[in-house]
């Protein structure tokens, strides 16, 4: 067993924490145009940002090329957030387990993470 541990940060949304919410939620095809970071999104099983959907995210770090590949596990419109599972991709080389909590408030975006490093 690794060492478990939480993240929270919050980061202050100029353009409005439900602006990104439904930018996450109904057009994330747009991310990668928006974000240097992201190259692309892909589904894989479900819906567009469903319970139960499994989506991917390719993007860049450090400017090496990796994939993260997703469930998402829980959606709550009314508190515009959503619960990701990370099952594959580059994130787990070093996590034994790796979720994240995003919610939006109208100046607000939180993101928290619970991870297990691997052993």
């Amino acid at each position: 067993m690794g060492l478990k541990g939480k993240l929270t940060a919050a980061m202050e949304a100029k353009c409005g924490g439900h602006s990104i919410h439904d930018i996450i939620h109904t057009n994330t095809h747009h991310v990668s145009t928006i974000s240097p970071l992201i190259n692309q999104f892909e589904i894989h099983e479900g819906e567009t940002i469903k319970i139960g959907s499994v989506v991917s995210w390719h993007y860049n770090d450090a400017g090496q090329k990796k994939i993260m590949k997703q469930i998402i596990e829980a959606i709550d419109p009314h508190k515009k957030s959503s619960c990701w599972k990370v099952i594959e991709g580059d994130v787990l080389e070093m996590y034994s387990s790796f979720t994240y909590l995003i919610s939006f408030e109208p100046q607000w975006s939180m993101l928290t993470i619970e991870y297990e490093k691997k052993t």
